[in-house]
């Protein structure tokens, strides 16, 4: 692994992303043939302009762009499956790895296409967000083919702490693929480090990798993202409370998809002796068929707590326990947990003991002392204060 100088430039407040450290990652990848994974977040510098654009100008032969999920362009639904296509703008194909077509383009035949693999894409610091997964497998199949990976990072705008239980690996899936926390604190460039230094790639083979730094950046900025990382992460509102709405996705509770809150507000229609609080889910623009699509629910509205507050409840299961236990004074929570929603903790116990009534105290506990083992292992790979 090599890590590029980090110290330049430091005189600049603004947090400078990797992208835009031309003179360190150009140089590199010089009379190579390379492929880009990103999408609509891949934006260089104020002037915003794509990274596939800029390296086009610069005169790099791209041969290649991979596409997560929700694709290039960052519109299709969550788990929509995006087809491979072709740039408009520079003619480039765009394989998609999302779906049904990861397998075939994580095979020789499109990882032959390149010499070197350049990563610039926005996470934003969760074990179930899924762009960090869709890197590692482009991680492992460079490894298996001999290709270079170059990680032009970011900052991880969750990246100012760690928490949520770390993955039991039998519950592996397309939302959990590290043996990390919920809230694991790293950017992205960061987390390929630890990935490879841990040997959790495939079969633990090492993989010939570099990490462009930010400039500028500490685990404290609270770094506001340019562009929506996709479609139901609107608003930097969403983006921190992402970690304590998202596990409604493995229960009926509606989190606001299809309305112009997701990941703001949560409701059902059988919720309404708690709440008065209303919301009606429709079919819009990146949430065509959203969870109880059509029907008011009733619930909270979250939209305008205040950061400090989210910051300090960190990943919280109160919302999460608010509405079954609601539902459980209607003698409504029969099938209220989805088996979604255990992937989504990557344990069981979390919802076991929801179920058998324990307090949010009470199950954090259960997952305090693996996080500090954990912080505890991941400080050498940490590459900023």
């Amino acid at each position: 692994m090599a890590l590029l100088p980090i110290h330049e430039g430091r005189a600049k407040k603004r947090v400078i992303t990797g992208d835009e450290r031309t003179e360190l990652y150009l140089p590199l990848i010089n009379g190579k043939r390379v492929a880009l994974f990103s999408n609509q977040t891949g934006l260089v510098g104020t002037d915003h302009r794509h990274v596939l654009d800029l390296l086009v100008e610069k005169g790099v032969k791209v041969t290649a762009v991979f596409s997560p999920e929700h694709g290039f362009r960052g519109r299709a639904d969550a788990g929509a499956v995006v087809g491979d296509e072709v740039d408009e703008r520079t003619s480039i194909p765009i394989l998609s790895l999302y779906g049904q077509n990861q397998k075939k383009n994580l095979g020789e035949k499109a990882i032959t296409l390149f010499d070197v693999l350049l990563v610039d894409i926005q996470d934003v610091g969760l074990r179930y967000y899924t762009y960090y997964i869709t890197m590692c497998h482009l991680m492992d199949a460079c490894t298996k083919f001999g290709r270079e990976v170059i990680i032009l990072d970011r900052p991880n705008p969750n990246g100012h702490y760690v928490d949520g239980p770390i993955l039991d690996m039998a519950l592996r899936s397309g939302v959990g693929h590290l043996p990390i926390p919920v809230v694991h604190g790293m950017t992205l460039g960061e987390l390929a480090c630890m990935a490879v230094g841990e040997k959790w790639l495939n079969e633990g083979n090492e993989c010939k990798l570099t990490v462009v730094p930010c400039l500028n950046y500490t685990h404290q900025t609270h770094y506001d993202l340019p562009v929506a990382p996709s479609p139901n992460l609107p608003n930097m509102q969403s983006i921190y409370l992402y970690p304590s709405l998202c596990p409604f996705e493995g229960t009926v509770i509606s989190m606001g998809r299809g309305t112009d809150k997701p990941f703001q507000q949560y409701g059902h229609p059988q919720m309404q002796a708690c709440h008065s609080y209303s919301f009606t889910p429709q079919s819009v623009p990146g949430a065509s068929r959203p969870v109880l699509m059509g029907q008011k629910c009733y619930g909270e509205d979250l939209s305008a707590l205040p950061y400090k507050k989210i910051w300090q409840q960190q990943m919280s299961l109160t919302y999460v326990i608010d509405a079954y236990r609601c539902l459980q004074k209607e003698g409504k929570a029969d099938g209220f947990f989805t088996s979604f929603f255990d992937k989504l903790l990557g344990q069981t116990y979390v919802r076991e003991m929801i179920e058998k009534g324990y307090s949010e105290a009470e199950i954090r506990s259960r997952w305090k002392e693996e996080v500090e083992e954990f912080k505890q292992k991941r400080q050498k790979y940490l590459i900023y204060e």
